[in-house]
């Protein structure tokens, strides 16, 4: 049931950027021949709205195919009122922004429906403490709620962290120990860690670990706003750094996850309930808004690319340069999706 439950997810996260160039190009009189979910053989097609809607074997991807465009052989054009060719530089960036937009907008609303269930999040209750620590040494204990720091009132362990990493000298935590409020000051010491990409880093810290309890964070209207903005923020700028550390070769090509990867893990959210559930779609929507917008002649990155060279110097790039750039961009993408899959099965195995 929860692998079903993967493939809808994918599948939905797939058909919303489809839908968002398909809207785009019909308001722009862009007639869309085909509408797929999926590559490969088509096991479900039926015609609506003068399209031909499809789903088909290879649930990895879909397309939009407008009349005038043919990632396969983009030497075929036409130049009909109602093609994609037809249209300005700029009407067709439009059309190819239309995509990761909506990935972002779909990421905004789902994160929007977390906060309408009152997530849970990590509260600032210590587990061990580090012996010989700043906390060790100040006496902080386990089980202890740390209420505030420097008369700042923090409801989440996340706070509690970024207020220690940020701290300049000593600072004072008013402390909930069985129901007994203390008062502790002590001064955080930069040490040695891991960040979330594997990297060693020097961060501030005084010593402790989460004890794991969770509690609900009730927000109102506004603050249910900022949680999906902050956070769809916080996963764009999450995937963009970790594809830029991936090209600059600071985090390891071995890092590199695929769909077996996404299948797994939404799986595994599943079992964890609807909301897990929503939350790493939201994540996925992200992740496909932002990959989508690389550089890369297969993606519509590439295609804003060559489209912004048209708009820059007034005339379309060599259909030459084109072609071979968009086959070098598919076997980028199939050699990144190769290597995905590898890393996936190794770690499957290992």
């Amino acid at each position: 049931m929860s692998w079903l439950v993967s493939l809808l997810v994918l599948s939905g996260l797939i058909f919303f950027h489809e839908l968002g160039h398909f809207t785009v190009a019909r308001l722009l009189g862009v007639y869309v021949e085909v509408f797929s979910i999926g590559f490969g053989k088509r096991l479900v097609t039926f015609r609506a709205f003068n399209t031909e809607w499809s789903i088909s074997a290879i649930p990895l991807g879909g397309y939009v195919k407008m009349k005038g465009q043919d990632d396969t052989d983009p030497s075929k054009k036409s130049y009909d009122p109602d093609s994609y060719n037809a249209k300005t530089p700029f009407q067709r960036i439009l059309i190819l922004l239309a995509g990761p937009a909506a990935n972002f907008v779909l990421a905004f609303i789902l994160y929007f429906v977390i906060a309408l269930g009152n997530p849970q999040v990590l509260a600032p209750v210590v587990g061990d403490v580090v012996k010989d620590s700043p906390a060790y040494v100040a006496g902080l204990e386990s089980n202890d709620t740390i209420m505030s720091i420097n008369g700042q009132k923090i409801t989440t362990w996340k706070e509690m962290a970024k207020m220690i990493s940020e701290a300049k000298g000593a600072i004072a935590l008013k402390v909930d120990r069985g129901g007994y409020l203390k008062l502790i000051t002590l001064k955080p010491k930069l040490q040695s860690a891991k960040n979330m990409y594997g990297e060693d880093v020097k961060k501030k810290m005084i010593g402790i670990s989460a004890a794991g309890v969770m509690h609900e964070q009730k927000l109102d209207f506004a603050g249910k706003l900022k949680y999906a903005t902050d956070q769809t923020a916080f996963a764009s700028t999450l995937i963009f750094t970790g594809v830029k550390k991936l090209i600059m070769g600071d985090v390891p090509a071995s890092e590199m996850g695929g769909v077996i990867s996404i299948v797994k893990i939404t799986s595994d959210a599943t079992a964890a309930g609807w909301m897990s559930v929503l939350f790493f779609a939201a994540l996925i929507s992200v992740n496909l808004g932002v990959l989508n917008l690389l550089p890369i002649p297969a993606l519509d990155g590439g295609h804003i690319m060559f489209n912004l060279y048209e708009l820059i110097f007034r005339r379309e790039p060599s259909e030459k340069v084109v072609f071979n750039l968009t086959i070098a961009g598919w076997v980028i993408l199939f050699g990144l999706m190769g290597l995905g899959i590898f890393n996936d099965i190794n770690r499957l195995v290992g």
